[in-house]
């Protein structure tokens, strides 16, 4: 780099200004490539699994994709929009809980909640050392036993839904993110993908209220 030979694959390179070389060919900066898939239930988001589970890159095996990383998390039990980004530093920046877009969550539940308990779930708990809160909690529909919530966090702090519910006594049956910012999920089939457009990616920077129109994509060679 620079006139100088670095070992480490890890050294920091500034864009725009480093020129990098591998073997005396300079190579320029990778164009940046994002996209969205409805993760399945089942899958956890990570590259490699300690224990052999099927992790969301199933869905994009076959696709001869460069690498990418997930932009934030879903756990393995949850289902819904999940980002795919080859720019660590653009996804620094939708996931910062200060300036980062909020993220929408349809959460079905064992109970019937009354208003009160959307309150309490605004209002916050204190869980293991931490404040978890929703930034809007109201309810969808409901059935005999069980109910629909809408669920917005301005935050994303690990199974935050879920322990926040637990802490009011509610059990999740299931949780399926359905928008990040104004990009939402649309009729994207279970285990498919599809990149966004420019106007989408720049738009979740800016995190405007008008939503994206939802375009088919490309589903998980093995389903989901």
């Amino acid at each position: 780099m620079n006139g100088r030979v670095h070992r480490n694959p890890e050294f920091p390179v500034v864009q725009g200004r480093d020129r990098i070389a591998v073997d005396g060919r300079e190579i320029g900066a990778q164009a940046r490539i994002c996209l969205m898939l409805n993760k399945p239930r089942g899958l956890v988001t990570t590259a490699n699994d300690e224990h052999g589970r099927d992790t969301v890159y199933r869905c994009l095996d076959g696709a001869g994709l460069p690498w990418l990383l997930p932009v934030g998390r879903l756990d393995k039990a949850s289902e819904g929009l999940l980002l795919f980004c080859n720019d660590p530093a653009w996804a620094a920046r939708i996931t910062d809980p200060v300036s980062g877009p909020d993220k929408t969550y349809h959460v079905q539940i064992d109970a019937i909640p009354d208003a009160a308990l959307l309150e309490r779930l605004v209002v916050g708990v204190d869980c293991d050392g931490e404040r978890l809160a929703a930034k809007s909690a109201s309810l969808l529909r409901h059935g005999a036993k069980n109910a629909w919530l809408e669920i917005v966090l301005d935050e994303g702090r690990n199974r935050q839904i879920r322990r926040l519910l637990a802490a009011q006594g509610i059990g999740v049956l299931r949780l399926i993110r359905i928008a990040i910012g104004p990009l939402r999920l649309g009729d994207l089939g279970k285990g498919a993908w599809r990149m966004l457009s420019v106007d989408e990616v720049d738009g979740l920077e800016r995190h405007p209220c008008r939503a994206f129109p939802s375009p088919s994509g490309r589903r998980c060679p093995q389903g989901g």
